[in-house]
């Protein structure tokens, strides 16, 4: 039985260790959060079991629980680099599959059709607005900024001239004539269990039913947080912290090893006396 026990105990410190692995490759990856194992122990016994001589048989990985407490945020400069200062998500919509994506990475750019994406070329999503910066529909849309805004007084078109993001959410275009265009408001998701979602990489994650559905809403309200244009939501693990648990799991793992060793000269001493 200790040969299990010390097994299982092997299989969790390797767990841990690729957890922990990971976490500290994604230490500066813009928008990662970091994972923490936890696990449970395990005890089997009857209903005729005296409970004061039940020994338990080792411990099982319970949960692998992302932590989403808020990064480091760094300054940038770029108006198309979004940070929230809350717990709202942006939405990002694949154009493949059509699967709405949720991230905190607001690493975004325009496109050669005036579309707002991620380095992935997934969209990002946004309230559509009337002229006054009023959200006409609650249903996302992808953020499109036009190319021209109408033409000046010789009858040439006015190109696109830059881009700016208030911490309200309003996505305002600038033009060469002075005028300025709201696209939308940027569209932000909040989620009853956001431990529950699914990473899909790039710092992304979809829904699961263990998160339930997406609560949509603008930034500065609710649980959302506002933006801040120009700066990015660095990774949150703290490289000190997951050094101390790669020692942790390294120990348990060396101390299960030397368990199973010891199981192995008991069992040959019991064999040589048989014999």
């Amino acid at each position: 039985m200790s040969f299990y026990t010390s097994l299982n105990g092997l299989k969790n410190a390797q767990t841990d260790l690729g957890v922990i692995s990971h976490n500290i490759a994604n230490a500066e990856t813009t928008g990662f959060k970091k994972s923490r194992t936890e696990f449970a122990d395990i005890v089997v016994g009857s209903a005729f079991s005296n409970p004061k001589l039940i020994v338990g048989i080792g411990a099982a990985v319970e949960s692998v629980t992302q932590n989403f407490a808020l990064g480091p945020v760094e300054q940038t400069g770029s108006a198309l680099d979004l940070a929230i200062n809350g717990d709202g998500f942006f939405t990002t919509r694949n154009v493949i599959t059509q699967q709405m994506l949720f991230t905190r990475n607001g690493s975004m750019s325009v496109d050669g059709a005036g579309f707002i994406s991620d380095g992935s070329n997934n969209r990002m999503q946004v309230f559509p607005t009337d002229a006054t910066g009023t959200i006409t529909s609650t249903t996302p849309v992808d953020a499109q900024i036009p190319s021209t805004n109408g033409v000046d007084a010789a009858g040439n078109p006015v190109s696109f001239a830059g881009i700016n993001v208030g911490a309200d959410g309003s996505v305002t275009a600038s033009y060469a004539d002075g005028s300025n265009l709201i696209i939308g408001k940027v569209a932000l998701a909040s989620f009853i269990a956001p431990q529950g979602l699914k990473q899909v990489g790039s710092s992304n994650w979809v829904t699961t039913g263990i998160s339930g559905a997406a609560t949509f809403g603008q930034p500065s309200t609710g649980q959302f947080g506002s933006l801040l244009s120009g700066a990015l939501e660095r990774s949150n693990v703290d490289i000190a912290e997951e050094l101390v648990g790669l020692i942790t799991a390294q120990r348990n793992f060396q101390a299960n090893a030397k368990a199973i060793d010891t199981a192995t000269q008991i069992s040959q001493t019991v064999i040589q006396l048989r014999t």
